[in-house]
């Protein structure tokens, strides 16, 4: 009996706080609401790559006591795409459903939009690439390029397989020889035209031009 009896008052407090908080949230009217929630990915394997287009936001439906879908609107939800089990290229089904999206108690998953994701998996690539220096403008009377000096002259790029197999230039901004009066050098941006492949360093080269005067 003196268990039950122990801090009794206590033991009353928080009976009635918690029966005023169910309170509440019972007569709270019961909407729905959607949300936009970001698709983060975990346990990426190493050596492959998604080479399909990557969804990077879903539409989440979802249905409960107006506080707690006021509470869910301010705070941030994702899907959690897992792909611990993806161990070989291909294409791989993932449904988004309330597991990955971890919603508090109280709150009904209605749908995601879109409700399944498509991933197309290749073996992560390499390639050496040399880089291309266009030039613009006209170079001052009186002077010639005798030869010009491009560092690095490659770059790598890496990506999935078939996108990296695509890729075969690497172009420079612009030279502007308009501006060129003796040994001139700049630093130059390099372009691929591929937006799931990158570079492996930084995509600038250093192009110096070397020049005489014209006989």
């Amino acid at each position: 009996m003196g268990f039950f009896t122990h801090n009794i008052g206590w033991k009353l407090i928080s009976l009635a706080a918690a029966f005023f908080i169910w309170m509440n949230i019972a007569s709270e009217p019961e909407l729905a609401s959607i949300l936009s929630a970001p698709v983060e990915y975990k346990n990426y394997p190493k050596d492959l790559e998604i080479s399909s287009t990557i969804v990077e936001t879903v539409n989440v439906e979802t249905r409960g006591p107006s506080g707690q879908l006021r509470d869910l609107s301010e705070s941030r939800i994702a899907a959690i795409v897992d792909f611990s089990s993806v161990k070989a290229p291909g294409e791989r089904t993932i449904t988004l459903t309330s597991a990955q999206l971890n919603l508090p108690r109280g709150i009904e998953l209605i749908r995601v939009i879109p409700a399944q994701l498509r991933f197309r998996f290749e073996r992560r690539a390499r390639k050496t690439l040399k880089v291309e220096v266009p030039y613009s403008g006209q170079i001052s009377p009186g002077l010639m390029v005798t030869h010009t000096d491009i560092i690095p002259p490659t770059l790598t790029i890496a990506g999935p397989e078939s996108r990296v197999a695509a890729v075969q230039r690497a172009v420079s901004d612009p030279f502007d020889l308009s501006q060129v009066t003796g040994n001139t050098e700049q630093k130059l941006s390099v372009y691929i035209a591929e937006p799931q492949v990158r570079f492996v360093s930084v995509p600038q080269v250093t192009v110096k031009i070397h020049v005489e005067k014209s006989r």
